[in-house]
Formats: structure tokens, C-alpha cells, sequence
């Protein structure tokens, strides 16, 4: 039983990256129809947010120890956080320490910004170009993005570690009634699991709950309709794309302590994003959030000892196997609606 548990937590870890990039990614497609392959550029985005606000946060002063001497009797230099030297060391060092979780308040206007940068200046000249286009542009898009990032800041991947207090694991055996340390989970990943859950109650009660959700989602049923009615439809989906981009960024964010961000890690979700987003089904929300832990509890099952044993690189071929079978038996994906992707 624990073993069991312990393989479902990791595929609601993994699940929970996949489930927010296919999010984002089935809110473009169902709002303006977009194919965007740049998606996952913007999760990378949202990771480097987190290094940026560290690199901030970090920056230091010299100044010399007259206490301490270097091999030479010479005082010992320096380096002193000016957050430190302003707050003193226990508010500054915990500011710093706690750089990720702020970077989340740091990461939401810049992932706006970004998203409707990219819809107003790139995306609204294909929205009547077919999705091959739209597949092509947005694929160089992210190329691009990711070759800004490895300019700036390398090819190496950078460390960006949670705060203190969600270090370590926590023992969720004795918190369930099992034997002492039956079930040890890393703590942050429940973390991401948690924070992953409020963002996508949060979009859905966005959407179900407010006038601007009805209306947006009246657009995604008949945008025709809704523009005649006076409403600038047009408006309102370049603001669900900066939604949609500031999702994938928060993901990216809280994704760093888990994997540190590398330039390449957007391309590493964007294939396995879209598989998600299509056993889900094509322009279903709730389809996307289904699929993306279904599928990562399967991945996380597949990566067992005795299944990678019996069936070598399943590990690494099930979410596709499954994609395939889906696409086969039923086109437009497990929530999919009507008509999308049957013709």
C-alpha cells in the first residue's frame, strides 16, 4: 500500500506541471484557436523569473574584515547582501531565503506582459492562417526565447533552492497511520502539488464565477455571436492569453526548486503539454487538467523497477502509447467537444 501511495504522489507531482502547461495551453487554443508551440518558451520564462529575483536579491557589496586575514595577513574580503546591510541579517537573509515564493509576485506582471506582448505583436497576424502556420511561427518563436535565455544566462542550469522551512521530507506515513517512515515525500513537491490545485480552481472559478469568465467563455462557444452584441471580444482574449502565459509562468516559478531551470527545460514539457492537451481533448479545460494527472500517474507507475524491467524504456514511451490509443478510439480526446479534431 505505501508503495502505491508513494507512486501516486509522484505522478500528481509530475502531473501538476503537466496539467497547468495543458491549461494555459488549451486556453489559447479554445479562445483564439491558436496552435502555440511557444507555450512552453513561456514556463522556461516563468523559471528564469525565480533566477532574476534571486540574482536581485543576492546582490552584494565588498567590504573587508579587519577580524579576518587571508593566507597573505591581508583582511579577509567580504561579500555583504545589501538587503543585509538595509534590513539586517536575519530580515534580509529571510527575504532572500524566501526568493521563489516572492518570485511569484515578481513572475505575475512580467508573465501579463510577456503574453500580451507576444498575442498583440506575433499571434493576432495567424489567428486566420492555418494551424500549420500557426505551429511554424510559434515553434521559432521559441527557439528565439530560448536562445535569449542561454545568452544571458548560460547553458548550465542554475540552482534555485525553496526556502529553508520546505526543505527535507516529511513523513506522511505516521500522518496516515502507517509504519514510522513508510511514506517519506519531499516536502516542496507536496508544496507544488498544493500550489498547482489553487491555480486551477483559480482559473476555473475565474471563468465559471465572473462576468468576464461567461463572457469569454460565451466567445470560446460562438465568437461571432458575442461580437455582435457590442462586446470587444477581441480585448478580452488578449487578456486570457496574458492569463494563459502568466499560468505557465507561476508553474515555471515553483517548478525550480524541483528541476533547476536550464534553457532548454520549455522544450522538455512542450511535446508531452501537447499530448496532454490532446487525450484531454482539444479546447476542454477540464479535459486538460484530467489528462495532465492521469498521465503523469501513469508515467510515474511506468517508471517502476519491475516495469521499466519487464517492458525496457516504457518509462519512457507510455504517455505516447496512450496518446496514440486515445486518437485511434475516440479523435477529439477523453473531454474533447464535437466535432474538434473528427474531421
Amino acid at each position: 500500500m505505501d508503495i502505491l501511495l508513494l507512486q501516486i504522489l509522484n505522478g500528481l507531482d509530475k502531473g501538476s506541471a503537466y496539467a497547468l502547461i495543458a491549461l494555459g495551453l488549451t486556453l489559447i487554443f479554445g479562445t483564439l484557436g491558436v496552435v502555440n508551440f511557444a507555450h512552453g518558451a513561456l514556463f522556461m520564462i516563468g523559471a528564469f523569473c525565480a533566477v532574476t529575483l534571486q540574482r536581485i536579491l543576492n546582490l552584494s557589496f565588498i567590504t573587508l574584515d579587519e577580524t579576518q586575514k587571508d593566507f597573505l595577513g591581508q583582511p579577509l574580503k567580504v561579500k555583504t547582501p545589501y538587503l543585509e546591510a538595509w534590513f539586517g541579517p536575519e530580515t534580509g537573509g529571510a527575504i532572500i531565503d524566501w526568493s521563489v515564493p516572492l518570485a511569484v509576485l515578481f513572475a505575475i506582471p512580467i508573465m501579463l506582459a510577456v503574453g500580451v506582448i507576444m498575442e498583440r505583436g506575433l499571434i493576432k497576424h495567424f489567428y486566420s492562417r492555418p494551424h500549420a502556420d500557426q505551429i511554424l511561427v510559434t515553434f521559432g518563436l521559441a527557439i528565439v526565447l530560448q536562445e535569449i535565455i542561454k545568452h544571458y544566462y548560460g547553458a548550465n542550469p542554475i540552482q534555485t533552492p525553496p526556502p529553508d522551512a520546505f526543505k527535507g521530507s516529511v513523513d506522511l506515513g505516521v500522518m496516515m497511520g502507517f509504519d514510522v517512515n513508510a511514506i517519506v515525500y519531499p516536502l516542496w513537491r507536496m508544496i507544488y502539488f498544493a500550489f498547482s490545485t489553487v491555480i486551477i480552481a483559480a482559473v476555473f472559478a475565474f471563468l465559471r464565477f465572473t462576468t468576464f469568465g461567461m463572457v469569454v467563455r460565451a466567445g470560446m462557444a460562438d465568437r461571432e455571436t458575442v461580437g455582435l452584441l457590442g462586446i470587444d471580444i477581441d480585448r478580452r482574449f488578449t487578456i486570457m492569453f496574458g492569463l494563459a502565459a502568466a499560468v505557465a509562468g507561476l508553474a515555471g516559478v515553483m517548478y525550480g526548486p524541483l528541476n533547476p531551470p536550464n534553457y532548454h527545460m520549455g522544450m522538455d514539457f512542450l511535446v508531452l503539454s501537447f499530448v496532454v492537451v490532446v487525450v484531454g481533448g482539444m479546447g476542454s479545460l477540464p479535459g486538460a487538467v484530467l489528462a495532465g494527472f492521469l498521465l503523469g500517474i501513469l508515467e510515474s507507475f511506468a517508471s517502476t523497477a519491475w516495469a521499466t524491467t519487464t517492458i525496457p524504456g516504457i518509462n519512457q514511451i507510455v504517455i505516447y502509447l496512450v496518446a496514440i490509443i486515445i486518437l485511434l478510439t475516440r479523435p477529439r480526446g477523453l473531454m474533447g467537444r464535437k466535432g474538434v479534431m473528427e474531421e
